[in-house]
């Protein structure tokens, strides 16, 4: 009975302890199902964490580089036009300073080097511009005749003889009426504008009248500024065209009959060449391109250049037997392709300034061709139709041989021309006026500068100007 007592109270705890046991394992495996969870849990945060510090590094980048287009566009922002409208203020007292500074007491050395050359322009119009915008017509019309009359004072009374003031103002001048013209608003200098040129035009008043007296003032300015080169120039042309010998093989032949020119002006001028010619060409091209002259201005001073050469050198073969002969048609037909080449390397061949060495090329022709036959007659009627019946005879009458193998004109075959040029309508002049001038044409040309990017460099000596 004990033992069955003991018995049955082991199998009790047994019991309890399976019991137990079982409890045990299902909270084990509650607990591992936990871990699991939380494992899982962890990975899955990781990885999400992981995704979240990718993800702030490209908002950090982002950021960064938003932050470099953002100072970027504000240091942009800072050069906009549109932060200024092209004009600059000035007080109604301030207008001598602004004309002695900018005009009368200008220095071309003092200047910024870096400087468009026709700022002085850009900067007067900007001027009146805001004169316009304020509607002020005094003051508009006082600072349009202070212009005017402080370029007069320069090219006519301080300046006169410079050459490299009269082409920085015949420069400035044409860009002044250029400006003019182009903000007008009329719509025939509006074709190439920009949309914002179109908006700074003039608002209140009509300054036609004062681009009249300034388009006088330019021309006045262009013929001074010839005048100026005409005397530097002239002294070179007969030397260089003529006298001295640039063909190799014939500087030792002498026409036959003639002694040396005891001329005190020759005998000096003997240093001159036809390089002496091409020198001062050069510097007078140079000189233009410099001040930025407009190219259509620049053409037409060749052109008047060239005609000086060829009417100078013609009226010297008119005015001397010693210059008729084979050997000056030679020489004069290699000096004018020396200037042909010129005008090539300088890119001008569409000036027509070859036009007006046409006289002076046929006469060339004339002295090297055959002066003896019928044939030969007609032949010089067909081919120097640019000079005068006059000049015809009087260049086969003053005709000489440079040696034994040359015949002189016969006066006979003088006489055949005559009779063939009698059929010819021709002007009797002999010589050529040296003095004339081409009619000048000042050309517009639009202006691609935008005025609102203009500032005024402290050389100039403008700080009481304000950029509108």
């Amino acid at each position: 009975e004990e033992l069955e007592g003991e018995k049955r109270e082991l199998q009790g705890r047994v019991e309890e302890l399976e019991e137990e046991n079982d409890h045990l394992k299902r909270q084990q495996l509650m607990e591992n199902e936990v871990k699991n969870k939380l494992r899982e849990e962890t990975s899955r945060l990781t990885a999400e964490n992981m995704d979240f510090d990718e993800l702030l590094d490209q908002k950090d980048r982002l950021i960064k580089k938003l932050q470099t287009q953002v100072k970027t566009r504000q240091k942009t922002a800072s050069t906009l036009p549109k932060d200024y409208l092209g004009m600059l203020e000035y007080k109604r007292e301030d207008e001598p300073r602004l004309i002695e500074n900018i005009i009368l007491d200008l220095k071309l050395k003092g200047v910024a080097v870096n400087m468009i050359p026709t700022l002085p322009a850009y900067i007067l119009f900007m001027c009146i511009r805001h004169a316009d915008y304020l509607n002020d017509e005094a003051k508009l019309k006082s600072l349009m005749n202070a212009i005017i009359g402080g370029v007069k004072k320069v090219i006519v009374v301080s300046h006169q003889k410079d050459l490299e003031f009269l082409s920085f103002w015949l420069s400035n001048t044409h860009q002044l009426l250029n400006c003019l013209k182009q903000y007008s608003g009329e719509e025939e200098f509006l074709k190439q504008s920009t949309p914002r040129q179109k908006k700074n035009c003039l608002q209140n008043f009509d300054l036609s009248e004062h681009r009249q007296i300034l388009s006088d003032l330019a021309i006045q300015i262009y013929h001074r500024f010839i005048s100026v080169m005409q005397k530097t120039f002239t002294p070179t042309i007969v030397p260089g065209m003529l006298e001295h010998e640039s063909l190799q093989g014939i500087s030792s032949m002498k026409p036959t009959g003639f002694r040396k020119r005891s001329n005190s002006f020759y005998e000096e001028s003997e240093t001159y060449t036809i390089s002496s010619i091409l020198q001062h060409l050069t510097v007078f091209h140079s000189t233009m391109n410099h001040h930025g002259l407009d190219q259509g201005l620049i053409k037409q001073v060749i052109k008047q250049l060239f005609y000086l050469v060829a009417a100078i050198t013609l009226n010297n073969i008119m005015l001397r037997k010693d210059m008729c002969s084979c050997r000056k048609g030679m020489q004069i037909r290699c000096n004018i392709s020396y200037l042909e080449e010129w005008l090539k390397e300088k890119e001008l061949q569409n000036v027509n300034a070859m036009d007006t060495l046409k006289p002076l090329a046929q006469t060339a022709w004339l002295l090297q061709v055959n002066k003896s036959t019928d044939d030969d007659a007609k032949e010089i009627i067909e081919k120097c139709s640019e000079l005068s019946p006059v000049q015809i005879v009087k260049i086969l009458n003053s005709y000489t041989p440079i040696d034994d193998f040359e015949k002189r004109v016969t006066s006979s075959f003088v006489r055949k021309v005559q009779s063939l040029l009698q059929d010819h309508e021709g002007s009797a002049q002999l010589m050529l006026d040296a003095d004339y001038r081409f009619q000048v044409t000042f050309p517009f040309c639009t202006s691609t500068q935008a005025l609102e990017l203009l500032q005024v460099p402290n050389s100039l000596h403008l700080d009481f100007l304000n950029r509108i």
